[in-house]
C-alpha cells in the first residue's frame, strides 16, 4: 500500500511553549518600540503647538497629534495583551516544569528505595549482634590482659584493719609533733643560778669543824 500511494510525511513537532513565549516577547518588544517613536512625535507636536497662535495651522498640528495619540493608545493595548499572553504562558510553562521535576523526583525516590531494599537484604541483624558480642568479649579479654601485665609480685599480704590502725597512730604522732605547748612551761621556769650553793658556804665535817678541800681542819686566820 505504501508503494502504491506513497508514505505520508511524518508530522513535524509543533512549537514548544518556550518558543511561543519567545515569539510573543519579540512581538511585544516591536510594539514597545513603536510606542516610544509615537511618544517622540507627540512631544514634537506639543512643543510646536506651544509656540503657535490659535488658528487653522495650530488646529492642523493638533489633529495630527490626536491621530498619533490614538495610535499610541492602540499599541499600548496590544502591548498589554502580549505581555499578558507571555505571562500566562510562563505560568503554564512553570507548572509544566514543576510537574516534570516532581515526576523525576518520584522516580528517583522509587529507584532509591529499590536500591535500599537490595542493600538491606545483604545485611543480617543477627550477624551484627554477634559481631557486637565478639567485640565486647575481646574488650573484656584486653582488660584482663592489662590487669595481668600490671600485677605486682612479692607483695606481702597486709591486714586492712592493721593498716587503718597504723594510719590513725601516724596521725596522732603528727599531731604531737606539731604541738609546741610544752615550750610555755620551759619559758616560765626560773633561771638557773650562776654559782653553785657550795661556793658561798664553807666546807664542814660531821663535827661542824670547817675543813679545806682535802678534809683537813682549817686553821683560822688572824687579821
Amino acid at each position: 500500500m505504501n508503494r502504491l500511494f506513497g508514505k505520508g510525511k511524518p508530522k513535524e513537532p509543533g512549537p514548544s511553549i518556550t518558543d511561543c513565549i519567545s515569539s510573543v516577547d519579540t512581538r511585544a518588544e516591536g510594539v514597545e518600540k513603536k510606542i516610544n517613536a509615537l511618544e517622540n512625535d507627540l512631544r514634537k507636536f506639543r512643543d510646536q503647538m506651544s509656540k503657535m497662535r490659535e488658528g487653522p495651522a495650530k488646529n492642523a498640528v493638533k489633529a495630527k497629534a490626536l491621530r498619533v495619540l490614538k495610535q499610541k493608545k492602540m499599541y499600548e493595548s496590544q502591548l498589554e495583551n502580549l505581555r499578558g499572553q507571555s505571562f500566562n504562558m510562563e505560568q503554564a510553562n512553570f507548572a509544566h516544569q514543576t510537574l516534570k521535576d516532581t515526576h523525576t523526583t518520584v522516580v528517583a525516590m522509587k529507584d532509591g528505595m529499590k536500591q535500599m531494599k537490595k542493600e538491606f537484604k545483604k545485611i543480617n541483624i543477627e550477624e551484627i549482634d554477634d559481631v557486637q558480642d565478639e567485640l565486647a568479649d575481646m574488650m573484656d579479654d584486653a582488660n584482663e590482659i592489662q590487669e595481668a601485665l600490671g600485677r605486682n609480685y612479692n607483695t606481702p599480704e597486709v591486714d586492712e584493719d592493721e593498716l587503718a590502725a597504723e594510719l590513725d597512730a601516724l596521725g596522732d604522732e603528727i599531731a604531737l609533733d606539731d604541738d609546741n605547748s610544752y615550750l610555755d612551761d620551759v619559758l616560765k621556769a626560773p633561771a638557773a643560778p650562776d654559782t653553785k650553793p657550795e661556793a658561798n658556804e664553807p666546807n664542814k665535817n660531821k663535827d661542824g669543824i670547817q675543813v679545806d678541800e682535802f678534809g683537813l681542819p682549817q686553821i683560822p686566820s688572824h687579821n
